[in-house]
């Protein structure tokens, strides 16, 4: 297919929230600083609705998992009505759909969650009973695994609305990641970071990735400069154990890489639903193998789980 991308024209495609915006607008900023000859003209961000955007009142295991963020935009990729995507990370499939690649990340900001709530500082500060709501897997178990005594519901939707939902009183607390809220400059009292040792982070959290479709090259050349290595390497650990895993979103799963010089760290977490089982392990070796070790822990966790755990999974309408 003949790539639509003239001398004079890059379209960003991005998703429509304040926070996809302000991602889509790091990256434009970022390829004007590494490419003086562009002017902000040449740049255009196509702002596009997903299936993922516009479907709100289900859990996103009910209805397709994350590609449900990108089936749209990487279609218009396909066909060159725009030549790069950016996303969230943590929003991706770990497999693509056949001729696109993710060609760069972008350095990675804080990875950690942050637990909001105009009641308490903490989850363990929450009365027994307390409302929690969250759309992720990986926040429920976990939160049910310190915190059995809660209530948690399905609650979705972009950063500003699930506050207002919080203001509302819909729930008592929710998470949103830090990542996000810094990426806004987000400031409220009522966000209390966590310690990733209380709640490990999705894989990939805090990563913006950028897509196109594998022919075009010029593109590929253009997005050189922005990519980050030591950010390659720990997201390309903990994706491949995801992957290894599972790779949606039915199954809660969390992990953490980090680098210690030319060392890298994997921290990896499988839970039940309800956060009463849990398995977990770490691995280290160097970080040009960060694909190995990642597939290595997933593999080690799946065999420390066992067939039983994801049958009880399958049955509880997970995996």
């Amino acid at each position: 297919m003949q790539e639509k991308l003239g001398q004079k024209n890059i379209r960003i495609g991005t998703r429509g929230s304040q926070l996809a915006l302000a991602q889509a607008h790091e990256t434009k900023k970022r390829l004007l600083a590494a490419h003086p000859g562009l002017s902000e003209e040449q740049i255009e961000i196509v702002v596009m609705s997903t299936r993922g955007d516009r479907i709100l009142d289900r859990p996103l295991a009910e209805i397709g998992g994350k590609g449900l963020f990108t089936e749209e935009i990487e279609a218009a990729l396909l066909t060159g009505d725009i030549h790069l995507a950016v996303h969230s990370l943590k929003d991706m499939p770990t497999e693509l759909p056949e001729g696109l690649e993710l060609a760069a990340y972008l350095e990675r900001e804080d990875v950690r969650d942050a637990f909001i709530s105009a009641k308490a500082s903490s989850l363990r500060e929450l009365p027994a009973g307390a409302v929690v709501g969250t759309a992720s897997l990986r926040r429920q178990a976990q939160t049910l695994a310190l915190r059995p005594d809660l209530k948690v519901i399905t609650f979705r939707g972009n950063v500003q609305s699930r506050l207002r939902k919080l203001e509302a009183g819909e729930v008592d607390a929710t998470y949103l990641a830090m990542a996000g809220l810094n990426r806004l400059d987000l400031e409220d009292e009522r966000v209390h970071p966590l310690d990733i040792d209380e709640l490990l982070p999705a894989v990939a959290q805090g990563a913006i990735c950028i897509e196109i479709a594998s022919r075009n090259e010029r593109v590929r050349a253009l997005l050189e400069p922005l990519d980050h290595t030591p950010t390659r390497q720990r997201v390309v650990a903990e994706r491949a154990f995801l992957n290894e895993l599972d790779g949606s979103c039915r199954t809660p799963i969390a992990g953490l890489a980090v680098l210690d010089g030319d060392s890298l760290h994997l921290r990896g977490r499988l839970l039940g639903l309800d956060g009463s089982e849990i398995h977990e392990g770490s691995l280290e070796g160097p970080a040009s193998d960060a694909e190995k070790i990642g597939r290595e822990l997933g593999r080690r966790l799946k065999d420390a789980a066992g067939p039983a755990f994801f049958e009880k999974l399958k049955a509880a309408g997970g995996a």
